[in-house]
């Protein structure tokens, strides 16, 4: 199975996707105000996107006009915030990760960009918060 690599960000109060690949012949890009609403909405965009390439008469791989592809998704550090609200908050994240929730808050609306450390707490702070979580009986 081959991989369509989406870059996922927030952007202005909606998530926003952008594929990365050659074989696509240009690039899809979708919002969408929910995560699960922008997973499904990119899938569409794709096969129309092919759909209309091969009816156009480009010349498109297999994998793509099949649909045995699968998405691998790289998210900005504002869209995994965002996606995480619904299991967590800023609060927890801010205890779990050592960094403030006003820098946190900076970072979900956009505002700022962290650092590739800065980064690494946030992921590593909701990995633990997911632990802690999981150890629950």
């Amino acid at each position: 199975m081959e991989k369509i690599h989406v870059k996922v960000d927030w952007c202005d109060k909606n998530y926003g996707a952008v594929t990365e690949c050659e074989a696509l012949n240009g690039v899809v890009a979708v919002t969408n105000k929910t995560y699960d609403g922008l997973m499904a909405d990119l899938g569409e965009a794709v096969r129309f996107h092919v759909e209309g390439c091969v009816a156009d008469g480009d010349e498109m791989p297999a994998w793509l006009v099949s649909g045995d592809y699968a998405f691998d998704i790289e998210l900005g550090t504002s869209a995994l915030l965002r996606k995480c609200e619904q299991f967590t908050s800023l609060a927890a994240i801010a205890r779990a990760s050592g960094i403030s929730q006003q820098q946190l808050s900076h970072y979900a609306n956009g505002l700022r960009s962290p650092r590739p450390e800065q980064r690494r707490r946030i992921v590593e702070g909701i990995h633990r918060i997911g632990k802690e979580c999981l150890e629950v009986v």
